[in-house]
């Protein structure tokens, strides 16, 4: 493959609002995306009902978490699947 080749190939490339993935339109299906469709937040102990976005300043008595599935770990995979969607679908 030549570089004029790559380069229109690269150009085909969208980047997914979700996973951050770049993918191509024509392999999109409905498992290509893996993301988790809440927030990472925190759970005060002293506040069991509501909930917080995570910050970078959080105290280290906080329980954080996806709100969507429970995973405690930042970096777990997705807990949901679905097309990607680049920025410029709207």
């Amino acid at each position: 493959m030549d570089k004029t080749s790559s380069g229109e190939a690269q150009l085909k490339l969208r980047l997914c609002k979700r996973c951050k993935h770049h993918y191509s339109p024509s392999s999109n299906i409905p498992t290509s995306c893996r993301f988790h469709p809440s927030f990472f937040v925190c759970r005060r102990h002293d506040d069991q009902k509501r909930y917080y976005e995570l910050g970078p300043d959080d105290p280290t008595y906080a329980a954080k978490f996806y709100d969507c599935c429970g995973a405690e770990d930042v970096e777990a995979p997705g807990c949901t699947t679905s097309f990607h969607i680049s920025y410029d679908e709207e």
